[in-house]
């Protein structure tokens, strides 16, 4: 069968440097499969507990949300038996990330300037520990890279806390945890990467735009000499030294982009259109042709192609120069075996997929 516990969905490599990639959930199944291939295609970028708890399954599931309208990823966190991939067992971790294996343009070295943005909704009554509960990390990779660059950490007190840390030390900025309970948040974090660099973050409730954290600062590290990138992580990892304090929590993300700015080498000019939309419209699963649509704002030269699991263009069904506009393209694949293949939509630097489903 195609589903399988690791990430099996590789890309072929890539026809044009991209500096932003965008990973957003597409419907229930094979969510594993569309996280590796966008964060670290034809490897595994899932940090999961299913080792000593594979009766709940996957620890990620695609669900609808009603207050965004779409798809997005729920994270599960269970106080028992989920630890660190039965490596840890004083901790409990579901993250994804980027990571050696990822593209170039995923890594952050000195001299870049990186934009990720993402949104996040923690649950009513969320529970963190009084030790460490981070939902995200800027990590660095190479020489002196065990502790974070920068976390955003829930801390049980009185009141509830959300902190940014810096160097896994320094609390440089806090604030009620209550005002992201039951609520979308959007988060934009912008890093020019350097022992002296450049760090800002803006937390905003999708509802009505309200700032619920600001934080900037130059002159500060954003990675170690002896570092050789930075990299984020996203998810629930959390410390077990007082499980009572904890309850099984469901988190939920939405919106991933890494996005890659000045580095001092020439990158495409080529700008993302300010609106785009990639959609396979029906049916789904399929057999033996779907429709696939897609919507853009401005000119641009499009590329519309099918890769199999094995990283493989199967078809390319788009290849050309189009105006802006709404456009549709028939997939006919009854010469191709039955199960999960990933569409994707190159528009100059902008990158985006969804997974589908041919069932035979």
């Amino acid at each position: 069968m195609y589903k399988t516990a690791l990430c099996i969905v590789l890309l072929a490599s890539p026809l044009v440097a991209f500096s932003q990639v965008i990973l957003e959930a597409d419907g229930p199944g094979n969510t594993y499969e569309l996280i590796c291939s966008v964060l670290a295609p034809g490897n595994d970028a899932v940090e999961n507990p299913e080792c000593i708890h594979p009766a709940f399954g996957r620890h990620i599931a695609e669900i609808w949300d009603a207050d965004l309208n779409q798809y997005v990823f729920e994270f599960y966190s269970h106080v028992t038996p989920d630890n660190d991939r039965c490596i840890n067992l004083d901790r409990q971790r579901i993250e994804i990330k980027t990571y050696e294996p990822s593209p170039d343009n995923l890594k952050g070295i000195v001299g870049e300037t990186i934009t990720y943005k993402w949104k996040f909704k923690l649950p009513v009554g969320f529970q963190p520990s009084s030790s460490f509960t981070h939902i995200h990390q800027i990590k660095a990779v190479g020489g002196n890279d065990g502790d974070p660059l920068f976390t955003l950490t829930p801390r049980k007190g009185s009141p509830n806390k959300l902190e940014l840390i810096h160097d896994n030390t320094t609390k440089i900025a806090t604030v009620n945890l209550s005002l992201f309970e039951g609520v979308w948040v959007q988060c934009t974090e912008v890093i020019k990467v350097g022992s002296a660099g450049t760090y800002s973050i803006v937390i905003k409730k999708v509802a009505d735009g309200t700032t619920i954290l600001s934080y900037s600062s130059s002159g500060i590290m954003t990675i170690r000499s002896d570092n050789n990138f930075i990299r984020p992580k996203w998810g629930i990892y959390r410390s077990l030294d007082h499980p009572s304090d904890l309850r099984d929590e469901a988190v939920r993300f939405a919106g991933f982009s890494i996005q890659e700015g000045a580095t001092g080498v020439k990158r495409s000019e080529a700008a993302a259109p300010e609106k785009i939309f990639l959609q396979q419209n029906y049916p789904n699963p399929f057999n033996p042709s779907t429709i696939i649509s897609y919507q853009i704002s401005a000119p641009a030269h499009i590329q519309l192609a099918i890769y199999d699991c094995l990283g493989r263009v199967v078809d390319v069904l788009v290849d050309r120069a189009q105006s802006a506009g709404y456009f549709q393209t028939t997939w006919d694949a009854s010469r191709h075996p039955g199960g999960v293949y990933l569409c994707r939509l190159h528009i100059g630097d902008y990158m985006a997929s969804r997974k589908i489903l041919l069932l035979k």
